[in-house]
């Protein structure tokens, strides 16, 4: 069975996590990514260490191994190879690119009229703040993420990975494809504007929400949720794990396994969210007195998981079990999660040939 992209061909002018993202996942599902990089190639090739193998042989950073599978890769200094950079423009389904708005037309000129421009930035091509750099963790410090992330009184804590990168990535991904099925249904090519800025906005959602409703900011709560109680991460004997009561009938299973004798009135999320501190503590006495393990056999069918390092969740028998880490050309690597679909999986792109014509 044929790829689902396959014979779509991605010439990826991006740099760094979001947009190198986005054409990986394209590379997944069978486009032909064509990767364009700087004479001293993409800045992540030196984020390190770890420095490992990568897919050509050579000493590569791991930051550039997580986002560059299934690419051919070539270098290029685009000022001085103005014209084989707008053939290769030609050549393509598509383009991703991620300078400051405005460059990409200075240095190509007209699009083709068939060809789809992805453009992601910091802040998009419009906007009293179009033409600031955006990095992820500047965007999540003026996003308001990090006024949400960490423990109330304490300094101001990023995600621990660059999660705005990421979900603009695969908001770019969805946003090509959407653009893809267009032009095919109508024959019309056409620009997407995407930016880390709106990305990160938009992932708000019910902390925003919130805001929008009640008209005060939300604050840290570390690891609980201001929503929902219990629901946070609790000690056992021997470590951490979380217990995620979403419902009064999980919450009411809950009490009868544990016998836990408590009022009325936290028989009601609602309530619960009302006396989160009587609710927090009676459960956190309870819970250290035995380990983890024991409380997610005892809790079982209630959402509760230990807090695991990188290396346990990697190792998890799920992980092992669904191929969570691929194999390319020696190197591991996550696999793409759209591994799972019935007919056109994403599997691993493995270019020996490009359909590009390099030699113009």
């Amino acid at each position: 069975m044929k790829q689902v992209l396959e014979g779509v061909k991605i010439l990826d002018l991006s740099r760094v996590l979001a947009g190198p993202y986005a054409a990986q996942n394209l590379a997944d599902l069978g486009a032909d990514v064509l990767k364009i990089e700087a004479p001293w190639g993409d800045d992540t090739r030196g984020w390190g260490p770890p420095f490992t193998t990568g897919f050509d042989g050579g000493d590569v950073a791991a930051y550039f191994l997580s986002c560059n599978r299934g690419k051919t890769i070539i270098r290029m200094n685009l000022k001085e190879d103005g014209k084989k950079l707008r053939d290769l423009v030609a050549q393509a389904d598509i383009v991703v690119e991620n300078f400051r708005p405005g460059t990409f037309d200075r240095l190509v000129g007209e699009l083709p009229d068939d060809t789809i421009l992805c453009s992601i930035s910091g802040y998009g091509a419009t906007g009293p703040r179009s033409s600031e750099p955006g990095y992820d963790l500047s965007l999540q410090a003026r996003s308001g993420i990090m006024s949400i992330t960490g423990e109330e009184g304490r300094p101001p804590v990023k995600v621990g990975v660059a999660w705005i990168d990421v979900i603009t990535g695969l908001h770019a991904t969805s946003a090509i494809l959407a653009a893809l099925l267009h032009r095919e249904k109508t024959g019309e090519s056409q620009r997407i504007d995407i930016s880390l800025w709106d990305c990160a906005i938009s992932a708000l959602v019910n902390q925003a929400q919130n805001k929008l409703a009640s008209g005060k900011d939300p604050l840290p709560m570390g690891s609980a949720h201001p929503n929902l109680v219990p629901y946070r991460a609790f000690e056992a004997s021997d470590g951490w794990f979380v217990l995620a009561v979403g419902s009064d009938s999980q919450w009411q299973r809950m009490v009868e396994i544990l016998e836990i004798g408590c009022p009325e009135s936290w028989s009601t999320n609602s309530g619960r969210v009302k006396e989160r501190i009587g609710v927090e503590r009676t459960l956190s006495k309870i819970f250290k007195n035995n380990t983890r393990s024991h409380w997610e056999d005892v809790l079982e069918g209630i959402p509760c998981a230990p807090v695991n390092t990188i290396g346990q969740a990697i190792c998890d028998i799920q992980s092992v079990a669904r191929g969570a880490v691929w194999s390319v050309k020696g190197v591991q690597t996550l696999a793409n999660p759209l591994r799972g679909m019935s007919l056109t999986p994403a599997k691993p792109g493995q270019p020996s040939e490009t359909s590009f014509n390099l030699n113009v």
